[in-house]
């Protein structure tokens, strides 16, 4: 891509609500725009940057035998009723109706609908276990929207459900859900904390939060430290092996402020090993048991002929809020560095083209045109301005590699940078060579 071609509005003013970091460089970024409060048009950029998330939070969940589908974001108020949730939810949930007065809702969450559609699908145990998620828009309509992407009213979401026969069966379905949410964040370079958390609306009694270490969090976590040295590489997938990992993981003290009491941490936690600080949550995932397939009759046939109401878990990850965690994790000051599986370009080229350098440009476009023959993603900035202008955008921009193409640059020999780290004068073929690996 030609950066004189990508929509890519950069700006130095900003709102006065834009408080964090994420928020700020979002919107400088031109990765977003604000449409109304809590509610964001996605860019070129960012939607680039989400969607790359999104397929890789569909790849774990694929990875651990969970289907994929797509349910509507409006829904029937009628199977809300059914679960006794409609006017327990509150004011977050957006209730409208259709021309013929019928009730209905802008989806807050898929619960009821997931348990209609498995309900009037599948009447035997042959069929089960199952796991189905979805990645689709939701909509909470929170009383103070803030900090952007972060805690936003409409935001994009991975939900998953598990359906199985018994409560054994149904924790297996919770560890694999477990297994699969610490893959995807260590995918996406965070380091995410899975500790024991109350499970508000949707119930149950059994939750943990995904948090990841970050001053601008709004979660107060209590932890001990060595739970960050947990290997996950040494799990393996299967039923046994799953488990080991939830109890190891669990043996460590790790809660977040609802679930802290003070004398338990200070008896089960080495003053030097105790951290207090604040995170961001990534990730939420919750066993219930029958709390929706009871009322609303969700029941299949056992092995001994026997209606038993299926044993159920909602498992989440916030897809756009991620992207915003995920910056509040990264940046340094000013300068942003997208972690490489989810950056908007593998690589930019950044010629010195002021003063009509013409030369420099065709340098820049023989590589780009080279790169993109090896499938490389690059983005070629032909804009003229001067360079110092240019290393202050692409900072702002975040792309991990960056090939400068100007006094440093001479035959087949670059100058090449890793942000964040000293430049090399290295050779096409080894730059190709480094970003391949």
């Amino acid at each position: 891509m030609l950066l004189s071609r990508l929509f890519v509005p950069i700006t130095k003013d900003l709102p006065s609500d834009a408080k964090i970091k994420s928020h700020q460089l979002m919107l400088r970024s031109g990765m977003i725009r604000q449409s109304s409060a809590g509610i964001y048009s996605w860019l070129p950029l960012g939607f680039k940057i989400m969607k790359k998330i999104e397929q890789i939070v569909r790849e774990e969940q694929n990875n651990i035998g969970a289907q994929e589908m797509l349910m509507p974001t409006i829904q029937s108020a009628e199977i809300w009723k059914e679960s006794g949730r409609y006017k327990d939810y509150g004011d977050e949930m957006l209730r409208i109706k259709d021309r013929q007065g019928r009730e209905m809702l802008y989806g807050p969450t898929n619960e009821e609908l997931i348990t209609e559609i498995f309900r009037s699908s599948v009447k035997s145990y042959k069929s089960l276990p199952q796991l189905l998620y979805h990645i689709q828009w939701k909509f909470r309509d929170e009383m103070r929207p803030r900090f952007g992407v972060m805690r936003c009213r409409e935001f994009f979401m991975k939900d998953a459900y598990s359906f199985d026969l018994d409560e054994y069966s149904a924790k297996t379905s919770y560890n694999k859900m477990f297994f699969a949410y610490l893959k995807t964040f260590e995918r996406l370079s965070l380091k995410a904390i899975p500790m024991a958390a109350d499970t508000g609306p949707i119930g149950g009694d059994l939750s943990h939060e995904f948090i990841i270490l970050a001053d601008t969090g709004e979660s107060k976590i209590y932890a001990d430290k060595k739970i960050f040295e947990i290997n996950l590489k040494k799990f393996e997938f299967s039923k046994s092996s799953l488990e080991d990992m939830r109890k190891e993981f669990s043996s460590f003290y790790a809660v977040t402020d609802e679930k802290f009491v003070k004398k338990d941490f200070d008896k089960k936690v080495s003053k030097a090993n105790q951290i207090i600080t604040t995170g961001i949550e990534v990730g939420h995932i919750f066993y219930f048991g029958d709390k929706y397939s009871k009322p609303l009759n969700c029941m299949i046939d056992s092995k001994e002929g026997k209606k038993t109401s299926i044993k159920m878990g909602s498992y989440g990850i916030g897809v756009s809020r991620l992207v915003g965690a995920i910056i509040e994790a990264k940046y340094l000051n000013n300068v942003m560095k997208w972690p490489k599986s989810i950056s908007p370009y593998d690589v930019v080229i950044i010629p010195n083209i002021s003063k009509n350098n013409i030369e420099n440009l065709n340098k820049a476009e023989k590589v780009y045109n080279d790169l993109k023959k090896q499938n490389v993603d690059a983005l070629l900035d032909d804009v003229d301005e001067n360079m110092s202008a240019k290393f202050k955008k692409h900072d702002l921009l975040g792309i991990p590699y960056q090939i400068i193409i100007g006094s440093k640059s001479s035959g087949d020999k670059f100058e090449f940078k890793e942000v964040g780290e000293e430049s090399q004068i290295l050779k096409l073929n080894e730059i190709k060579d480094k970003l391949k690996k």
